[in-house]
């Protein structure tokens, strides 16, 4: 038994080929039914994610099995030819390093995440139920979710946030603990601004109000987070009542001046407030962040701390690499055990490509 891995992702292709390559969750099933149903493929795991379309597959013929997964990529879109440049193809060994990469988070976009290892799980998943698997990619995907856990108790590959958003995030938790009771201002609606608010919230933030010169893109991402929108010259009365400011206008200079801040934070008492200055050039006079307890961060200072976080990261990778390489040795001495075909597991996904009852005598 030979296993093949063919895909693309975030590193090999633009999102405008990814998403062509994207199977709906609906039609997954029927597509492995389509992969597996006649030689030479036996078994096929798909994952389709938004970074990544990925077929697993084991045959006794790699060479024919991989032209087979190339045959099924082109007919998703048979209107043009396919071009082989935007995936890999692994064989062996190095197919199984690849999953084991996949599913352990050092593979993805943001290193060290974990959500691709639930997204990896649940496509297993749904190829088991088909019938679509057997001994070879049951036992690869099993050992999959083990080197995962193994990465993420063993290591640090996932401690430190790597985007600006996150880190600015992680900054107001570290300063409010708790951001559930914590008022957010958007000053400006800019895309990176937008993104920072929406870490905000996924950290527990749930009062979010939206100021921008176009009152309508206000209202807009207002409703996308579930807050308040308000007029632009309204950000003072508004700056009264909040936690956190995100600033991220198309201005040319300073929007906030540091006599403004003085005067608006004796009024509240100079309760904390942490500005996070996303715009370039910067909205907030940098000598704000001379007053008593004001945090003012702008996007020089959060790229930094990224910066740094994903150095560490980094340094992890090459060990967390070389601890999956030992669980890629034991995988591929099982395999070599255990060559012959899996009749049985390829009997019943042909029957369900047919249509009928596995379980029939």
């Amino acid at each position: 038994m030979k296993l093949i891995a063919v895909g693309l992702n975030h590193l090999s292709a633009p999102v405008e080929v990814r998403e062509r390559f994207a199977v709906p969750a609906a039609k997954i099933s029927e597509h492995l039914r389509q992969l597996t149903g006649s030689p030479p493929l036996q078994e096929a795991v798909i994952v389709s994610t938004c970074n990544r379309v990925e077929i697993y597959a084991s045959s006794m013929d790699t060479e024919a099995g991989a032209e087979r997964i190339f045959s099924f990529l082109q007919d998703l879109h048979p209107q043009s030819p396919l071009d082989r440049s935007f995936f890999y193809h692994h064989e062996g060994e190095h197919a199984v390093q690849h999953l084991f990469e996949v599913a352990s988070g050092l593979n993805s976009m943001v290193l060290g995440e974990t959500e691709v290892t639930g997204q990896v799980k649940d496509a297993y998943q749904l190829s088991s139920q088909t019938g679509c698997t057997g001994a070879a990619l049951n036992r690869l995907f099993q050992k999959s979710f083990e080197a995962a856990k193994m990465i993420r108790t063993t290591s640090k590959i996932g401690e430190g946030s790597v985007s600006v958003g996150s880190v600015a995030a992680d900054l107001a938790v570290q300063i409010f603990g708790n951001l559930q009771d914590k008022k957010v201002l958007l000053l400006g609606a800019g895309s990176m601004s937008a993104t920072t608010a929406r870490a905000l919230h996924a950290r527990g933030c749930r009062s979010i109000i939206v100021s921008n010169r176009l009152h309508e893109r206000a209202v807009q991402l207002a409703r996308e987070l579930g807050g308040e929108a308000a007029h632009f010259e309204e950000w003072p009365e508004k700056f009264m009542k909040i936690d956190i400011m995100i600033t991220s206008t198309a201005a040319p200079h300073p929007v906030v001046a540091r006599e403004v801040l003085e005067i608006l934070m004796d009024e509240r008492r100079h309760r904390p407030v942490f500005l996070i200055d996303i715009a370039v050039p910067r909205d907030i006079e940098r000598s704000v962040g001379e007053i008593e307890n004001v945090y003012l961060y702008d996007i020089d200072d959060l790229k930094v701390i990224a910066d740094q976080n994903l150095a560490l990261r980094q340094k992890e990778l090459i060990h967390c690499r070389d601890r999956i390489h030992t669980l890629v040795r034991k995988f591929m001495e099982w395999l070599d055990k255990h060559p012959g075909r899996n009749d049985q597991a390829f009997r019943k996904a042909a029957l369900l490509n047919k249509g009928l009852n596995p379980l029939s005598p």
